[in-house]
């Protein structure tokens, strides 16, 4: 499905405006899901750029909003949820124009953007529970330790330095709530059903599975997807893989499959 891209800034949020990009299939059907998505840029950054990931998933039919959602009040937790969530929850009630009354609302994200979107729902369970329909994480960076099997080989792809930078600064105000580290939060149940997705030769992988691992054992609901290395994976946020990327595919089908699942289109 051929995708238009527009750039919005949201001027109603409870933080201020917002600058966004919309990316949005021609084709889109009634009642088309709203994904919030959060790109990468470990902490660091969150500048409109385009996003490979929100490109594939308007393909499958969603609108997707991709907020700078660093700018507005910086990049130290936390700050970027508190601008994560008043976009959610101006789009909870308004939905700015997009979708309609049918559609589902959904949040995601991959790298940084994963772990910030995994924190809008936790904040989403515990004020709005029932306005959040689904979250995407793809590969979310949700573990400061960085102690994994699949993290110790992260120099390869070049990201560790810049993800221990990251962290480092996300955390300077010096504390680590459970909101900023999604995989230290004991009360893991009630949250909205997960599509989770990594590769094999991810260095996040380990800690993607393991999140996954505990939100399903919590009695979430939680669909998760192992791609095979060599599919160009960490390309998606920012990474290097040496392989042309061919994720897109299977990514597009499994949200297809989670938005079905939902009661989606």
């Amino acid at each position: 499905m051929p995708v238009d891209v527009k750039d919005m800034v949201f001027d109603k949020v409870a933080i201020g405006p917002v600058s966004t990009r919309i990316y949005q299939g021609a084709d889109y059907s009634k009642g088309a899901p709203v994904l919030l998505y959060f790109g990468a840029g470990a902490f660091l950054e969150s500048q409109i750029r385009s996003n490979a990931a929100a490109e594939c998933l308007a393909g499958a039919g969603a609108i997707v909003v991709v907020p700078d959602y660093t700018r507005p009040l910086g990049g130290v937790f936390p700050k970027p949820l508190e601008v994560g969530f008043s976009i959610f929850s101006y789009l909870a009630k308004k939905r700015a124009g997009l979708g309609d009354r049918k559609s589902l609302l959904l949040i995601g994200g991959e790298e940084a953007g994963g772990n910030i979107a995994a924190a809008v729902a936790f904040k989403a369970r515990d004020h709005l529970a029932r306005e959040l329909d689904g979250q995407v994480l793809l590969s979310p960076l949700v573990d400061p330790f960085m102690g994994s099997a699949s993290m110790r080989d992260a120099d390869a792809a070049g990201m560790r330095e810049r993800w221990t930078e990251g962290w480092s600064h996300y955390l300077s105000a010096g504390v680590c709530h459970p909101y900023a580290a999604p995989c230290l939060c004991s009360r893991m149940s009630g949250l909205a059903p997960t599509l989770l997705a990594t590769s094999e030769d991810d260095p996040l992988r380990d800690e993607a599975l393991g999140y996954a691992e505990r939100l399903g054992q919590a009695g979430n609901r939680v669909r998760q997807h192992l791609l095979p290395a060599g599919a160009g994976w960490p390309e998606l946020y920012g990474g290097t893989s040496g392989h042309a990327p061919t994720w897109a595919d299977g990514l597009r089908q499994h949200f297809a499959d989670f938005v079905r699942e939902l009661g989606g289109s």
